[in-house]
């Protein structure tokens, strides 16, 4: 789960970290009182939940109510990634920009523990950093729940080369591991962590995603949660029991079983193609479950080709099949199919899909290349 920038300074500022006054506004009138109030230079920040504003053109530093107010109507009419701008934050400039860091805090599953990445190259994406600079990263990983000071100490004096600065980073990097563990966070980064001209370490920017699996006990956490950037379909997939996630290519995958799913995604990158989504229905022998499925996938105009990988066990290939021809008496599907069925009832349901036009595969590899033969149109 995901919040917003403004959410993510709210609770930093519960933590102790310091971040710059703001108010986040959803008009252009608003925008002008909050720089009246304000003065000077403000920065007006797009909420939206994805990355690349700045890029995109929904983050402006602007000087007076007037240029902010302006400023917010264009990012207010702004659409990014898809998702519209419906609401941005006012954030008071005025300290000069000294120098900038970064500061995250992951779940690392490889170190079976907590990881922070720390450098002193903030302000840019730390992929990029990363990717072109390795060498200004700083990892340290800690498998407890307490703080690692001495750790911490050490990468402290590091980010901004200067020891005046080593006690305010190092409460920004406690705050942000205690926030980390009580939240019950995947992520949590500050970037950028700036050092001003009035020597305060302030954090500019700030992202957090919480562990879905952890929300039942986060019911505050929960609270923040805004519906309108959430994606639909993997509302209403988690609604009628299946497990999507929306993907950018154009094979839509139908499969059963998570780990099944990530094969078949993988197998369809390694044939060169591009998996839609990822689509569990899981093992239920339920073919509603197959017809809402469809549903999800053809309601992506991305998709060009549509491919059914079941291995059952639970799950009976013949009722996926009876879902599969259900389908197509209650809805339009004009994609062209493939399905690969194997395991219990395998054999039932191919027989019932004998004599349809829907394409059948005899194994893994050759129901991928024949689905991504169709999404290229070689094959209908």
């Amino acid at each position: 789960m995901k919040i917003h920038e403004y959410q993510a300074k709210e609770l930093f500022a519960e933590y102790g970290i310091q971040v710059p006054p703001h108010r986040l506004t959803t008009t252009a009138e608003d925008v002008f009182a909050a720089a009246s109030d304000f003065g000077g230079t403000v920065a007006i920040k797009a909420q939206v939940h994805v990355g690349g504003r700045g890029k995109a053109g929904g983050i402006k530093v602007v000087d007076g109510p007037e240029a902010a107010r302006a400023a917010a109507d264009r990012i207010l009419a702004m659409t990014i990634k898809d998702i519209p701008v419906r609401k941005v934050l006012v954030v008071e400039s005025h300290a000069e920009i000294m120098r900038e860091a970064y500061l995250g805090l992951i779940l690392d599953r490889s170190a079976k523990g907590v990881t922070f990445i720390c450098s002193a190259a903030g302000g840019v994406d730390i992929e990029e950093v990363a990717a072109n600079t390795p060498d200004q990263i700083i990892r340290f990983q800690t498998l407890s729940r307490d703080f690692p000071e001495a750790e911490a100490r050490a990468v402290a004096g590091k980010l901004f080369n200067d020891e005046a600065t080593i006690e305010p980073v190092l409460a920004a990097m406690r705050g942000l591991f205690e926030l980390f563990w009580d939240k019950d966070c995947s992520l949590a980064e500050i970037n950028p962590l700036v050092l001003n001209d009035r020597g305060e370490v302030v954090a500019l920017d700030g992202k957090i995603n919480f562990d879905d699996n952890a929300l039942f006990r986060q019911p505050e956490v929960v609270a923040l949660r805004d519906m309108d950037e959430e994606d639909r379909n993997e509302l209403e997939a988690k609604e009628k029991g299946l497990s999507f996630v929306q993907l950018d290519g154009d094979i839509g995958c139908m499969v059963n079983g998570a780990g099944l799913a990530m094969a078949t995604m993988d197998m369809i990158q390694l044939y060169g193609g591009t998996p839609a989504n990822f689509l569990d229905v899981g093992g239920s022998s339920n073919p509603d479950k197959v017809v809402h499925a469809f549903e999800l996938l053809l309601s992506n105009p991305k998709v060009k080709a549509i491919l059914i990988n079941i291995f059952g066990g639970i799950t009976r290939c013949d009722d996926i099949a009876r879902g599969i021809l259900e389908s197509y008496q209650r809805i339009e599907i004009n994609r062209p199919i493939v399905i690969r069925l194997s395991g219990t009832n395998a054999e039932e349901g191919r027989q019932l899909l004998a004599g349809t036009p829907l394409e059948t595969a005899d194994s893994f590899a050759a129901a991928v290349k024949q689905a991504i033969a169709c999404a290229k149109g070689e094959q209908k």
